[in-house]
């Protein structure tokens, strides 16, 4: 609004400068500018803003007064429009940021669980291991077990007095199974 107060006492001082006949403003002073290939029209137009409209049609101060003042109303609205888009760009920046915020925080949320989700799998496959070490171990407790079980009973069998047979292992009986000794007759007590 400021810049406004000031344009409109000067356009209003140039008007009445040029109703008034004032010499400086009875040269026209043309500007030359360098062509572009690409938009003629716009150079045509640009050039016509700054030449002396034709001595054929001399407006009077009020059509004068009437054209500025419709050329300040456009650049008025113009000015609106684009204090508008400057708002509502103003507007989008900030709820991108507000949202820029928000996931950044669910990011960093996200890679906390993450990294914890990490430890757990790695402490987890750690346990595995363990268990399966200790099954194996375990298992071969057992077996250590059963083949002391097997001894102390062929031990008693031959305490009692009976006949033990013991077969060679075979070629096709399978070596994780122990084999247990084949006993015949009665005790002789």
């Amino acid at each position: 609004m400021h810049i406004y107060n000031k344009i409109l006492p000067c356009l209003l001082i140039a008007l009445m400068l040029m109703l008034s006949g004032c010499p400086t403003f009875e040269k026209s002073a043309k500007v030359v500018t360098a062509p572009e290939p690409t938009d003629e029209l716009h150079n045509q137009a640009v050039a016509k803003r700054f030449e002396e409209p034709t001595p054929e049609k001399n407006p009077t101060a009020v059509e004068s007064a009437i054209e500025l003042s419709q050329k300040y109303a456009k650049v008025s609205e113009e000015a609106a429009v684009l204090r508008r888009k400057s708002q509502d760009l103003a507007a989008e920046n900030q709820r991108l940021k507000e949202q820029v915020t928000s996931l950044d925080s669910q990011l960093q949320q996200a890679k906390k669980e993450l990294t914890e989700a990490n430890n757990l799998l790695v402490e987890m496959r750690i346990e595995l291991n363990n268990w399966k070490t200790d099954v194996l171990g375990f298992r071969d407790e057992m077996r250590d077990a059963e083949k002391a079980q097997l001894e102390a009973l062929l031990k008693i069998l031959k305490t009692l007095g009976g006949e033990v047979k013991t077969e060679p292992p075979s070629e096709k009986s399978n070596q994780s199974q122990p084999q247990k000794p084949k006993t015949t007759g009665e005790p002789n007590a």
